[in-house]
C-alpha cells in the first residue's frame, strides 16, 4: 500500500512508527511544515519525509491526514485538486465528522474517520473506525491495516467523539492513575523506580486479566478482596473520596470539549 501521513506531530508519528515496525506499506510518504520528528525516518526503505503536501498525495494511495482540528480545512483545499476518486482519505482530526470532509473534497470522495491512541506506536492502540457512505467498501482495509497496530472497532459515526475520549484521551487518564499509584508505593516506602514498576506492571496485569478471562472487573475485584480485609478497605475509601465519579465527571467534561471543538 502507497501510503501518506499529513501531519506529523505526536499523533501522526505514531502512527508512522507502527506502520514501520510492522511494515505495513510499500512506500510511506510523511509530510509536514515541520519534519524534525520524522527525519530519522528518512533512513528507512521506501519512506520519504518531504514538507509537499501535494507529492505525497500524488505518490500515494491512501491519504492519512493527522492535523489539528483548526489547520485541517485549509491543508484539504489546498490539496483538493489532486484528490481523485481512486484515493481512501482518512482522517484522525478530533471533532472533524466526515461532512466537514466531503464539504471540502466532495461526497463522491471515500473518507474513513480513524481514531487511534498514541500506543499505536507499539502496536497496542485500541482504534475506532468510521466512514461516509462512498467510503465503506473500504473500512475492512482500515480495519486491516489498523489491525496491525493494535485493536479496532467499527462504530456509527455518532459514537465517534466519544471513542475519542475513551480511547485516545484516555491513554493520558490512565497515566495519570499510574502516576498515583507510584506516588502512593513511594509514600508506602518504596524508591521511585521500583514504585514505577510496581504501578505499570499491576497495571498491565489487571488489563491482561480482563482480555484472557473476558470477565467483568468486579469480578476480578471479588477475587482480591476479603471479608474485612485491606483491598475492601482501600476501595471503599477511595469511593468516599469519589474516584469513580472523579474519573466519569472528567470523561463527561472532556465529551463536552471536543463537542465544543466540533462546532469551531
Amino acid at each position: 500500500m502507497k501510503i501518506a501521513i499529513i501531519g506529523t506531530g505526536n499523533l501522526g508519528s505514531s502512527i508512522a512508527k507502527g506502520l514501520i515496525k510492522n511494515e505495513s506499506f510499500t512506500s510511506l510518504y510523511l509530510s509536514d511544515r515541520n519534519t524534525k520528528a520524522v527525519k530519522n525516518f528518512e533512513s528507512i526503505d521506501n519512506v520519504f519525509v518531504t514538507n509537499d503536501n501535494a507529492l505525497a498525495v500524488e505518490q500515494s494511495d491512501i491519504i492519512l491526514f493527522a492535523l489539528q482540528p483548526k489547520h485541517i480545512d485549509g491543508v484539504l483545499e489546498s490539496v483538493k485538486p489532486i484528490i481523485t476518486n481512486d484515493h481512501i482519505i482518512m482522517s484522525v482530526a478530533a471533532g472533524v465528522d466526515t461532512v466537514r470532509i466531503e464539504n471540502i473534497l466532495g461526497a463522491d470522495k471515500k473518507i474513513i474517520r480513524i481514531m487511534p491512541n498514541t500506543a499505536i506506536s507499539i502496536g497496542k492502540s485500541m482504534t475506532c473506525i468510521a466512514a461516509n457512505a462512498a467510503g465503506q467498501d473500504k473500512v475492512p482495509l482500515a480495519e486491516d491495516i489498523f489491525n496491525q497496530l493494535g485493536t479496532t472497532m467499527v462504530i456509527p459515526e455518532d459514537l465517534v467523539q466519544a471513542a475519542t475520549v475513551i480511547c485516545a484521551s484516555g491513554i493520558a487518564f490512565w497515566m495519570r492513575l499510574v502516576r498515583a499509584t507510584t506516588q502512593g508505593a513511594i509514600q508506602l516506602g518504596f524508591e521511585a523506580e521500583e514504585a514505577h514498576e510496581l504501578a505499570v506492571q499491576t497495571c498491565f496485569g489487571s488489563a491482561s486479566l480482563l482480555i484472557e478471562s473476558g470477565r467483568h472487573p468486579e469480578q476480578e475485584i471479588d477475587r482480591v478482596t476479603t471479608p474485612s480485609g485491606c483491598t475492601i478497605e482501600g476501595l471503599n475509601e477511595m469511593e468516599h473520596q469519589g474516584l469513580s465519579s472523579a474519573l466519569i465527571q472528567g470523561i463527561v467534561a472532556s465529551f463536552e470539549k471536543i463537542n465544543q471543538l466540533k462546532k469551531n
